[in-house]
């Protein structure tokens, strides 16, 4: 989505501009050319990834054989540090200019990586307010330019049509599950969501939005014989009508919190990831919302705190009106405005990271512009 956006608003500029990378529906309809499919590198977890090495090996190296090829002016490379370093330095040594596109937060674990931005990336673009201070303490030309989510409007939904094109019952609340967006996170996180699900009742409806790496049967398999779940096409209009959530850490607390539905964050990873990775952890909460708040705006049930009971407990506390509600309700509003930057009325993010792109670019515009928007973190 980050790509497609950013490929929208370059061609607004330089409509000569080509683009090839890699990349999922939305970027080769905004038309990129695809090496191949950002699915191919969907994978969670430090031990998880051992396994899938030696693809992801064969596909970075096929990805670099036609950046070699094709010979760019210039490297975007979005998220996925554990991957795009690596392409970031091969771009470098080949001669094109390199843009960091929502930065990895170094700043939460892994701060000796910092040295490979300052040493491969020419520019570094951030989406959190407190990245910028970070990279540029440390010696990277970053510039902070909004988060991509946080101009998305509102979605627009009736109520009741959507209660009757997803059979729902509009009397009730209901709560939007979502478990992640990878196969590896959903076999974690959906069974505790279920039967957190079951122990709240029959008093609600919940919607499990599809997420686009996801395969609608490989969900309806997982679900098969929870009849109060529906499965729908969008997260965003789900939130926007939902009283509460129950939700992976990643982006999609991001999208809860702009909406301004209240949520509980939850996340498992496989014991050893787990070991692996805590020791490393440099920041005192796990979800977004809390790190960008300062504070704890949203309850974070980790690893064995991940059980049906705390979740059942925690949604108790905000999905009825009170103190509670309205505090969390107050704070993701807080999130909203930071994320949405000095800037947001006069210029989408994607616009302002634009600007900063060309600027990147040699004075004879209109090259190939290498777009590589991997999301898939195989840390955690």
């Amino acid at each position: 989505m980050y790509g497609a956006q950013l490929i929208h608003a370059l061609r607004r500029r330089e409509p000569s501009l080509e683009f090839f990378g890699v990349g999922g529906d939305r970027m080769r309809a905004a038309g990129c050319d695809t090496v191949f499919d950002s699915k191919e590198l969907a994978v969670v977890g430090i031990s998880e990834i051992f396994s899938h090495l030696p693809r992801i090996w064969r596909l970075f190296n096929k990805l670099i054989a036609e950046a070699e090829k094709r010979r760019p002016e210039l490297a975007i490379v979005i998220d996925s540090p554990a991957f795009n370093w690596r392409v970031a330095r091969q771009m470098h040594k080949c001669g094109s200019r390199v843009v960091y596109y929502v930065c990895p937060q170094f700043w939460a674990w892994r701060q000796g990586r910092v040295r490979l931005l300052r040493k491969y990336v020419h520019k570094a673009l951030v989406i959190f307010p407190f990245d910028e201070k970070f990279y540029r303490d440390r010696g990277v030309n970053a510039t902070f330019v909004g988060h991509p989510l946080a101009e998305v409007p509102f979605p627009e939904v009736d109520r009741a049509v959507y209660a009757n094109q997803h059979q729902l019952d509009p009397a009730k609340p209901w709560i939007t599950l979502m478990p992640g967006s990878r196969v590896k996170e959903v076999r974690m996180n959906l069974p505790t969501i279920l039967a957190s699900a079951a122990r709240l009742g029959s008093d609600y409806e919940f919607l499990l939005p599809v997420a686009p790496t996801l395969d609608r049967d490989f969900l309806k398999a997982l679900i098969a014989g929870n009849s109060s779940i529906r499965l729908v096409s969008d997260a965003m209009p789900a939130l926007a009508q939902s009283r509460a959530g129950i939700i992976a850490s990643g982006t999609a607390t991001v999208e809860a919190a702009l909406i301004g539905t209240p949520f509980v964050m939850v996340y498992r990873v496989s014991p050893l990831t787990y070991l692996l990775g805590r020791p490393r952890v440099r920041v005192p909460h796990f979800a977004m919302v809390n790190l960008i708040a300062g504070e704890e705006v949203v309850p974070e049930l980790v690893q064995q705190n991940f059980t049906p009971e705390n979740v059942v407990a925690r949604v108790n506390e905000i999905v009825p009106d009170g103190p509670i509600r309205y505090r969390m309700v107050a704070g993701l509003a807080a999130v909203k405005a930071r994320l949405r930057g000095l800037h947001a009325e006069e210029s989408h993010a994607a616009d302002r990271a634009a600007e900063v792109i060309l600027s990147e670019l040699a004075p004879n515009r209109g090259g190939r512009v290498f777009d590589d928007s991997i999301q898939a973190e195989t840390a955690k």
